[in-house]
C-alpha cells in the first residue's frame, strides 16, 4: 500500500468528525515495540524517563527543526505565518495530523489566509511523520520543555531499518 493510499484512509477517518483532547493521561505509554511507543488507542506516543527522551521524540525534534520551524516557530511555539503546533496538537488526533501534513490545508477567510503545503511526497517529512507527531505531542501535553532534548535513547535497529526502507537506502 502506498503512502498516499494510507494518507487517504487516514483522511477518511479524520473526516468522520470527532472531538479530541490530548493530555498526559491519554498520551501515557501503553505498549513498547522495541523503543517505539503507543498509547492505549494505538497512536504513537513518547517516553521521557529522567530527562532522557526516546529516539523517535528526538528524531521528531530534529526533523521539526529542519522542515517545520520556519513557519511554525521554534519548538512548535508558532509564528505570524503558522499556528503553534505545541497548542494545536492538544486538539488534533493522529489521523488528523497525518492527513494535514500529507495533504496540506487551506484556511481562507477574509484577511486571514493561511495555507499549509502538502508534504506527502517529501521523504524528509513523510518518512518521519510518527517522529514529528510524538515530538509535538510531548510538547503539547507539557512533558517536553522548549529546546533540544539534553539526552536521548540510542537509535533502535527498527528505526534504522524503517529509515533505509523509506528513504530508499
Amino acid at each position: 500500500m502506498t503512502f498516499l493510499a494510507v494518507t487517504a484512509g487516514l483522511a477518511l477517518l479524520a473526516s468522520q468528525g470527532s472531538t479530541y483532547a490530548d493530555d498526559k493521561a491519554a498520551a501515557a505509554v501503553a505498549a513498547d515495540d522495541n523503543g517505539k511507543y503507543t498509547d492505549k488507542e494505538g497512536s504513537p506516543t513518547f517516553k521521557i524517563n529522567d530527562g532522557t527522551v526516546d529516539w523517535y521524540t528526538y528524531s521528531g525534534y530534529r526533523r521539526f527543526n529542519s522542515e517545520c520551524h520556519v513557519c511554525h516557530g521554534a519548538d512548535g511555539a508558532g509564528s505570524s505565518f503558522a499556528p503553534a503546533l505545541a497548542e494545536s496538537l492538544k486538539n488534533i488526533n493522529y489521523a488528523d495530523f497525518m492527513s494535514i501534513v500529507a495533504a496540506g490545508r487551506k484556511n481562507l477567510s477574509a484577511g486571514n489566509e493561511k495555507v499549509m503545503p502538502a508534504f506527502g511526497e517529501n521523504k524528509n517529512v513523510y518518512c518521519y511523520m510518527d517522529d514529528l507527531y510524538v515530538y509535538l505531542r510531548a510538547r503539547a501535553v507539557g512533558d517536553l520543555p522548549r529546546g533540544r532534548p539534553a539526552k536521548h535513547e540510542d537509535k533502535p535497529q527498527a528505526a534504522k531499518d524503517a529509515e533505509a526502507s523509506c528513504m530508499g537506502g
